[in-house]
């Protein structure tokens, strides 16, 4: 083949991009990858992973300069000095906010698998089936036995670790031992459970930190730096997972510092024959061709692409023959809940660092829970003691100050609610012509907020938090709300939707854009509802399931 002609070509190389490098070659496809942004290689690059905090500038926090460059990112924890260097450059790749949106992007190789909370949750068929039961957006064109034993594929290549519960909301997996719950989390747990006689049950998180070695990767260390790069392998991410496999084939090119500005598209053909790529350091152009496309920049990037593609056919972009393109944004709301202490067990600590929480499935709406909004919500946190960062210099001086430091603090727990945000049509991002970046294209407008179903659940999220706590023997429990912005989940989704009628959706339920049948779109994009779990479990299942569909295509040349 020609140096710019591959079998298929995946924009992106995060979750949902290094998922797609690995299916297609491991299935014999000669693959481009192409990265906007520029390489991180595994272990080598992660030079912050193995620095203790008193040996960053500030201790790990931030700086005037970086509160005055990154105006967005400030926003909230992600703004620190330790992985700042992992974050996009804010002043390069600007947006504009129709209404506030804190947009959290990572631009290099691996995308934000390095830097994800790693939570790793199925969807079931309640998810699958609520657009349809409620009437809010358009019916996914999949069910829970479609994805299913795609789950079960990338479950055990990534690593997935935690408990089998038995939920018909919260599917089992194929699952590592799952790491363990402290002393008084157990404690809460079994007063949850006991109260709620079983219909609320606080779980350990379902997490991808390996708890038993996989080829190549050692378990965790508990160390809680994930999101530094683990040196270890001990978490999913493309650097540990899926790029060494898709490598080992001999089958993938990288190519960090790549811009897709456009898909080039075939109206006689109908479908697209490569790729328009902007050099990020030379500013220069070039084309690449191939039979099949993977669109996995993440979700708000990918339809970018598409809306500046195949422009002189459709003003609004491919895909946007429906009317679809660009709206139904979605996102988790959260940042609320309840906390509180817990006494009795103030001889007992638990081991290391463990970089995972406790879990609280959703049960409203479900099993005869009806509330006054629809879907629900669940919740993640955990009990810790406090430690020596607890001190205030003024409270204490000498001996008394190191003795009282050489014991640990009080028990508290916190729970955390997330809950799903609808798929409103009028959520929409768009093309914003009269801002550029710096490369001088334009830029996404973000127009999206919360509306009334969401602000209803919200009361739920803090009073039911307080209620079971208090249930569970939590002393002086207590509400939280710390507020909340579209985005600030870091779960953007929706924007370039599935369906099953290409009138009312982008994609089909093969994740191909109706309008070009060798295009798929694989990230969070293609999410037609949020659910309230945490989205990249699904991301992961969907490329897979994608790539296997697309390879019998192009064998039976039908792509």
């Amino acid at each position: 083949m020609p140096d710019n002609v591959y079998d298929a070509i995946v924009v992106g190389s995060g979750i949902s991009g290094g998922w797609a490098a690995k299916e297609l070659t491991e299935k014999g496809l000669k693959v481009l990858m192409l990265e906007r942004g520029n390489d991180i290689k595994h272990v080598k690059d992660y030079e912050q992973a193995n620095k203790p905090i008193w040996e960053f500038a500030h201790r790990g926090g931030r700086t005037q300069q970086m509160i005055e460059d990154y105006p967005v990112l400030k926003r909230d924890y992600p703004l620190n000095e330790q992985n700042l260097h992992y974050w996009t450059n804010e002043k390069d790749c600007p947006y504009t906010e129709v209404k506030r949106f804190d947009w959290y992007r990572g631009y290099h190789v691996g995308g934000r698998s390095l830097m994800w909370g790693r939570q790793s949750y199925r969807w079931s068929d309640f998810d699958f089936e609520a657009n349809s039961k409620d009437g809010h957006g358009v019916d996914w064109p999949i069910r829970y036995k479609d994805i299913a034993p795609w789950y079960d594929h990338v479950e055990k290549f990534a690593g997935i670790s935690g408990n089998k519960d038995g939920l018909a909301q919260l599917p089992d997996g194929q699952f590592l031992p799952p790491m363990e719950l402290n002393v008084v989390e157990k404690h809460v747990a079994e007063g949850i459970k006991n109260h709620y006689k079983g219909k609320r049950l606080m779980t350990i998180g379902r997490v991808a930190n390996l708890t038993a070695p996989l080829p190549g990767r050692t378990n965790c260390q508990y160390r809680n730096k994930c999101w530094l790069g683990c040196p270890f392998g001990a978490y999913f991410s493309t650097q540990s997972s899926t790029l060494p496999a898709a490598m080992a084939t001999g089958k993938l090119t990288l190519q960090p510092f790549s811009l897709v500005t456009k898909l080039l598209y075939d109206k006689d053909k109908k479908k697209a024959s490569g790729v328009e790529v902007l050099n990020t350091e030379t500013n220069q152009t070039t084309e690449y061709k191939a039979k099949i496309i993977f669109l996995c920049a993440s979700a708000f990037n990918s339809t970018w692409v598409l809306f500046n593609s195949a422009t002189d056919i459709w003003p609004g972009g491919l895909g946007s023959s429906s009317g679809e393109l660009g709206h139904n944004v979605m996102d988790h709301h959260f940042r609320l809940g309840a906390n509180g202490s817990v006494e009795g067990f103030d001889d007992k600590y638990y081991f290391g660092r463990r970089p995972n929480g406790v879990y609280i499935p959703r049960y409203q709406n479900l099993f005869g829970d009806k509330r006054d909004y629809v879907r629900g919500f669940g919740y993640q946190g955990g009990a810790s003691r406090q430690g020596w960062s607890r001190n205030v210099a003024e409270l204490s001086i000498g001996v008394d100050l190191k003795e009282m430091l050489s014991e640990p603090g009080n028990w508290s727990i916190g729970i955390t609610a997330f809950g799903e945000i609808l798929p409103y049509h009028d959520n929409k991002i768009s093309l914003d012509k009269d801002k550029k970046d710096k490369w001088g294209l334009p830029v996404l407008a973000i127009d999206a907020e919360l509306k009334e179903n969401e602000y209803k659940m919200r009361k739920d999220m803090m009073s039911d938090a307080l209620e079971m706590l208090t249930n569970a023997g939590v002393k002086d429990a207590k509400t939280f709300d710390n507020g909340y912005s579209m985005g600030m989940g870091i779960h953007e989704m929706g924007t370039a939707r599935m369906g099953r009628d290409p009138k009312t959706s982008v994609l089909n339920g093969n994740n191909q854009v109706w309008d070009a049948k060798n295009v798929f779109v694989t990230d969070g994009a293609c999410m037609s509802s949020a659910a309230a779990v945490n989205p990249s479990l699904t991301y992961m299942a969907l490329t897979a399931r994608a790539a296997s569909f697309a390879v019998e295509e192009l064998k039976k040349g039908n792509l």
